[in-house]
């Protein structure tokens, strides 16, 4: 869906911060002051509710636009914020980093190269995960299994789904739209496949660990949140596909079962006892919930084309906000 682009007027480079007083400024000084093919490059910080002097060190930093929360939102929050602001503010590009500075800030130029040469809707920096100087061997293998099964689930060819160093452009966050309260990575992903944005994967460097992540407490509520994201993204999008299956596969095994009785009884008539009947109850049951999954299928159907208009409305209504 990528559209032919000679340049870009604007690039918004956003922050999310939770408490980043200490590592913004390097944050900031390493992101570039110029790249080819964009003409303005402004800074955006968004401050999800910080106790320390995170705003305060952005002031003085000369970010360009500060987005403060009263409290602690999350990054999901966080995120869709920055994206609102950046489509008022008029930006054709929005490249997301972390304000641990987790990612080299030269690498911004990569993110945004194959936006501007219209190869790509959404580019996502992929870490090296083998040679991740702070991923442990068992992080190592979930970052790549977990990896994988976004591949398979959101028809795309991502890499390292969980990095939230990205670049979009300008039609990529008029449909982009986060509704977990987790993180923005997992979903706008599955989005941007069900929506048939082009997505690219570039590789990027990253800079040594400066804290532990606030994302999450442990890896198995990291587990927890992500596979929910996974699975509710999966019945959104695909429920309709999902539910013809489990009702084609139950009914499939209730009318072998009753195939099986009707030749029992056919050719085998003294053999039929009391016993067999609950094979005949069996069937029965199955088969009215092969149905009820059927019409579950369909509801799932007409819930997924009223939030495909749903969100055709708010693609149309954001491009209006722009022009008015």
């Amino acid at each position: 869906m990528a559209k032919e682009v000679k340049s870009l007027s604007k690039l918004i480079i956003q922050i999310p911060c939770y408490n980043e007083a200490k590592t913004l400024p390097q944050t900031v000084k390493d992101l570039p002051k110029k790249i080819p093919g964009i003409k303005k490059i402004e800074i955006q910080v968004i401050d999800d509710g910080s106790t320390d002097n995170t705003e305060k060190v952005a002031h003085k930093l000369g970010v360009h636009h500060i987005i403060r929360f009263n409290r602690n939102r999350g990054l999901a929050a966080a995120f869709k914020a920055g994206v609102n602001n950046a489509l008022l503010l008029n930006a054709d590009a929005l490249v997301n980093t972390d304000g641990d500075n987790q990612y080299k800030g030269a690498d911004v130029a990569k993110l945004l190269k194959p936006i501007v040469e219209a190869k790509a809707d959404v580019v996502i920096g992929t870490r090296s995960i083998n040679e991740h100087p702070d991923f442990s061997e068992y992080k190592k293998i979930l970052q790549k299994f977990g990896s994988k099964v976004v591949r398979l689930v959101s028809r795309t060819k991502i890499v390292d789904a969980t990095s939230g160093f990205r670049a979009y452009n300008r039609e990529a966050l008029y449909k982009l739209n986060v509704f977990s309260s987790f993180s923005h990575c997992l979903e706008t992903i599955f989005q941007a496949g069900y929506q048939n944005l082009k997505v690219q994967s570039v590789p990027v460097k990253v800079n040594k660990k400066t804290r532990d992540s606030r994302l999450y407490k442990s890896v198995f509520q990291y587990l927890w949140q992500s596979g929910w994201i996974i699975i509710e993204m999966f019945l959104l999008y695909r429920a309709a596909w999902f539910f013809s299956v489990l009702s084609g596969t139950t009914f499939l095994i209730s009318l072998g079962l009753v195939i099986r009785f009707l030749f029992r009884i056919t050719f085998y008539p003294n053999s039929i006892s009391t016993t067999f009947w609950p094979t005949v109850v069996l069937a029965g049951a199955l088969l009215i919930i092969s149905f009820q999954f059927y019409l579950t299928g369909i509801l799932a159907s007409l819930i997924s084309s009223n939030r495909k208009l749903a969100e055709e409305i708010l693609y149309r209504m954001r491009g209006l906000e722009k022009d008015i």
